[in-house]
């Protein structure tokens, strides 16, 4: 009887799906069992040929050679994940091994891990699919209890292959043609491109702003205090106006024009998908998209606490209510256990507008396994983002949260005057919370009882004035929220009804975000992302309809098609390969042009060429104008130290002995005595905290130099050729 082999996607997985399987006996890449074999991709194991395997003509970037049109897209192996690709096509082709069962991520982008393995090593057996959203050992078993028929997904790999095969023809396509016509390093996608143009956007309307001086003037009334109101609002335009009213008013009597007073409530939040904990981590804890990710990732695989982080539901499937005392059960320690046991107490239900199957695609929202949490085990990260969605689920079993509002109308010498305040009358679910009232207006306050006709004195008078402000800058935060809904930004109405699944997927906006990064067109100022030269240009310098989010629309309304069965790939890729040769004309017939905004005096070493400054997310670098050249270097990283003087944090510029902190305020420290100074600084930061600063330097460090060993060995491999 020969052996069914189990294709995980992460060593990690795999582990823990052949420790519930019984496969104990190590092998090459691979765990064997009496029944299972149990072996792993590092993630993609394939991919897609780059233009260059496509023939000599293809290694020179030129105009000639576009568009570049494949008749059939080949799949390349990962040159650094060769060695476990070959243990996988040996076990894929043993004669031991009778049929397969992919346990790959339970998504679109999952299925095409495992499938492009299969089809690059020409696997011809009988595939079963393993489609589970927690790690835990009850659903392991539960999933292999109830494997699905590979066939049933065929239509989901080709809907990933006609994604792949797009974002390929258009992004390679233009960003070669951006790069020829322009002589610059730049590029361009799907998904990208309408991204950074929502930040360029944002960034021309602040710039643009022209602030405009205004006044306010509240009354302090002894029990309350009312702000003057117009017909269009509180701002007074006219200074002089403004002094009027407040002189007339001075002393004077207030008496109460009219009460509004209403009993309001506010359900429970929804529960997290992955788009809403990103943002929520950014907010709370400054945590980048990414980091949030993979932290998810950690408490989904590693501890099992937490469901599978990829969705974009935010709510659950009516089978899954059965399982809710056991995930109460779960998360039953530390203050948690309280709110656990005052929910079993009042027999309380997950609120029912949690619960609809209808709205739930590949996998539900993400909350609680029945796994018990191991506190001690998770790292201070770890348990910030478990909190967030512990607290989350918690809080869905609560009531509502219930407040009076009262809102009140003063009239005195002929002007109009308001307040508004509320009162707590039941906590509900922000007893979860134990926090102060977010969505509560900064200028309501504690009413006293109020009726029509009540008389008040004007005690004194505050004169405030302020500036109309511009719209904010995009946060990393906020970003995510235009990236998930950016209807607004689309014309047609039936795209912009769709588009309800926003610029990317929940599991590729992260990856976006830090592209933008990576690639130098925007930077970090505090939390703000700010668009740099680079990015504004390449906006302008794109064909129209790319940086429009309504080409997104299109085409995840035509993945959707082919991974129900309504469309054939083949059609969808056929006008994908039109499109790409209209978008290269476009290009190529563009009289725009493109200017280094970045340039300094300081030369190449490697072409000669002057090189260009960049902020990037750890700092400072010096990065050659020339694609082919690819050189950079690192000038100062940021860091969280602060200034003695000002307190502000200072970077750190030069190498070796050389390394010095430099404070904007001018203050400068070699970095070896400012640590001599913390060690022998008893009165300031504790050893703990110094040694805590002195691991993220190296971290920091090392990640540099990961990067710049890389991009040495991208050199050397293409002077080699």
């Amino acid at each position: 009887m020969g052996k069914t082999l189990v294709l995980a996607e992460k060593p990690s997985v795999g582990r823990e799906i052949a420790r519930v399987l019984g496969c104990k006996q190590k092998g090459d890449g691979c765990l064997m069992g009496k029944e299972y074999i149990v072996t792993w991709a590092l993630g993609h194991l394939v991919t897609l040929c780059d233009p260059e395997a496509y023939g000599e003509a293809y290694k020179t970037w030129s105009f000639d050679t576009l568009p570049m049109l494949p008749k059939k897209m080949e799949l390349t192996i990962i040159p650094q994940t060769a060695k476990q690709y070959g243990a996988v096509k040996k076990l894929l082709h043993s004669k031991e091994v009778t049929a397969l069962v992919i346990a790959t991520d339970a998504g679109r982008e999952g299925e095409l891990v495992a499938r492009w393995i299969l089809e690059k090593a020409g696997f011809r057996k009988p595939i079963k699919r393993l489609w589970i959203s927690s790690q835990t050992d009850r659903a392991i078993r539960q999933g292999f209890a109830n494997l699905k028929d590979g066939r049933e997904y065929n239509n989901l790999y080709a809907s990933a292959q006609a994604r792949a095969e797009a974002d390929w023809l258009v992004g390679f396509n233009v960003t070669r043609a951006l790069t020829c016509k322009f002589n610059a390093q730049l590029s361009a996608g799907r998904v990208q491109t309408p991204t950074l143009a929502l930040l360029t956007a944002r960034e021309k309307e602040i710039r643009g702003f022209v602030p405009k001086e205004f006044w306010t003037v509240k009354a302090d009334l002894g029990k309350m205090t009312v702000m003057w109101k117009g017909k269009n609002g509180t701002a007074i335009y006219d200074r002089e106006e403004a002094e009027k009213i407040a002189k007339k008013i001075q002393g004077k009597t207030f008496m109460v024009t009219a009460v509004h007073a209403a009993e309001k409530q506010t359900p429970p939040p929804m529960l997290y998908d992955l788009t809403e904990l990103q943002r929520e981590a950014n907010k709370r804890f400054g945590y980048s998209p990414k980091q949030t990710l993979n932290i998810m990732q950690r408490l989904y695989e590693q501890h099992k606490v937490l469901t599978y982080p990829r969705t974009d539901s935010r709510y659950l499937t009516e089978d899954l209510l059965p399982t809710m005392e056991e995930r109460l059960q779960a998360v039953m320690v530390g203050e948690y256990g309280d709110f656990v046991r005052e929910i079993r107490a009042k027999g309380r239900k997950i609120a029912k507008a949690c619960v609809n199957s209808q709205k739930v695609n590949d996998h539900h929202a993400i909350i609680p396994t029945e796994e018990r949490v191991r506190m001690p085990d998770l790292s201070s990260e770890e348990k910030k983002i478990y909190d967030l969605v512990v607290r989350r689920f918690l809080a869905c079993f609560y009531p509502v949260y219930q407040y009076r509002h009262t809102r009140a109308e003063f009239a005195a010498e002929g002007e109009v005057f308001a307040a508004s305040g509320r009162e707590v009358t039941a906590k509900g679910w922000k007893a979860v919370y134990d926090l102060a009232d977010e969505d509560v207006d900064e200028t309501e306050q504690n009413m006293p009882p109020l009726k029509s006709d009540d008389k008040f004195i004007c005690r004194g008078v505050s004169l405030k004035n302020g500036y109309t402000s511009p719209p904010a800058r995009y946060t990393e935060a906020s970003l995510l929220s235009a990236m998930e809904n950016p209807g607004r930004f689309i014309q047609d109405r039936k795209m912009r009804e769709y588009i309800g699944g926003g610029l990317g997927t929940p599991a590729t906006r992260a990856d976006i975000i830090e592209k933008l990064y990576a690639s130098f067109y925007v930077e970090k100022q505090g939390s703000s992302m700010v668009p740099t030269a680079k990015g504004i240009q390449l906006v302008d310098l794109v064909p129209e309809d790319l940086k429009e989010p309504q080409l997104t629309a299109q085409w995840e309304m035509r993945l959707d098609a082919i991974a129900s069965g309504k469309e054939k790939k083949e059609a969808f890729i056929g006008e994908i390969r039109e499109y790409a040769g209209a978008l290269v004309k476009t290009v190529k017939n563009s009289d725009k042009t493109y200017k280094h905004e970045n340039l300094t005096r300081n030369v190449c070493p490697e072409c000669g060429k002057f090189l260009l400054e960049v902020n990037g997310k750890r700092g400072k670098m010096l990065v050659c104008q020339d694609r082919e050249c690819g050189y950079r270097k690192s000038v100062s990283l940021k860091t969280n130290v602060r200034c003695p003087n000002c307190h502000k944090v200072m970077e750190l510029f030069g190498e070796g002995e050389k390394r010095t902190y430099i404070c904007p305020c001018g203050y400068r420290e070699r970095e070896e005595a400012f640590r001599k100074r913390m060690k022998g600084n008893e009165k300031g930061a504790s050893k703990r905290d110094v040694q805590k600063y002195l691991r993220q330097q190296k971290k920091e460090e090392d990640t540099n130099d990961l990067f710049a060993a890389a991009f040495e060995k991208a050199l050397q491999e293409k002077k080699r050729k």
